[in-house]
């Protein structure tokens, strides 16, 4: 097997990088790692020191891969699917990566932060970061306009960014009454096989993520 995925089945950015895969129907082996373990984490730290998954291994080149972002785009690359996932034209795809990191640094942020909060038990006043929520969600419905994806008609790197993003930020900050477009976004991701596969192989570990009860039962 030419790649080997580093990754947890209950992180988000690891299911960004599981849709990519499954979208381009590439062949890969995964390799879960927990954190916890000092085996398995120092076998994660050679590839890349800071420890963080996922990180995408290329046998056949030599090459280890962190970085969300970076991993899609070289699988776009080198291990192509029937549609690219970033645009080859310069304008399109300087969009596609502008909401990649929207969803990344705007919505996965405040909901990483959330999240941590509970897991060290520290109860701080997470009000900031649930309004940084609602902007966002504003921001996105409205960026949505009349088409079917975030940037355009074609499910791409963005949407990949967004599936978890949304799916796990609205099990702390529901969307607001309003963002029609955004809610109904959403439903178009959840229904995407390849979303709908990563979430499905996540089922049997939602019940670690520390809101599990947030989740809707229609994904447990």
């Amino acid at each position: 097997m030419s790649l080997t995925l580093y990754y947890h089945p209950l992180a988000s950015y690891c299911h960004k990088v599981l849709i990519a895969l499954y979208e381009n129907g590439t062949e890969f082996e995964k390799k879960l790692v927990d954190l916890g373990d000092a085996q398995q984490r120092a076998e994660l730290q050679a590839l890349w020191p800071l420890a963080k998954f996922p990180v995408i291994r290329d046998h056949a080149r030599g090459i280890d891969l962190p970085e969300t972002s970076v991993i899609i785009e070289y699988l776009d690359r080198f291990f192509p699917g029937p549609r690219p996932l970033v645009p080859h034209d310069w304008g399109e795809a300087l969009e596609a990566r502008l909401w990649d990191r929207v969803f990344d640094n705007h919505v996965q942020g405040p909901m990483q932060e959330i999240v941590n909060d509970r897991l060290r038990g520290t109860n701080n006043d997470m009000g900031h970061a649930r309004a940084a929520l609602d902007t966002a969600y504003a921001v996105i419905d409205r960026q949505l306009g009349d088409h079917e994806w975030i940037v355009g008609d074609d499910f791409g790197l963005a949407d990949c960014a967004a599936a978890p993003a949304l799916f796990y930020a609205s099990t702390l900050r529901p969307f607001p009454a309003g963002c029609d477009r955004l809610a109904a976004y959403f439903e178009r991701l959840v229904e995407r096989p390849s979303v709908k596969r990563t979430l499905d192989e996540a089922k049997p570990w939602f019940r670690f993520y520390p809101f599990a009860e947030t989740i809707p039962q229609r994904f447990r």
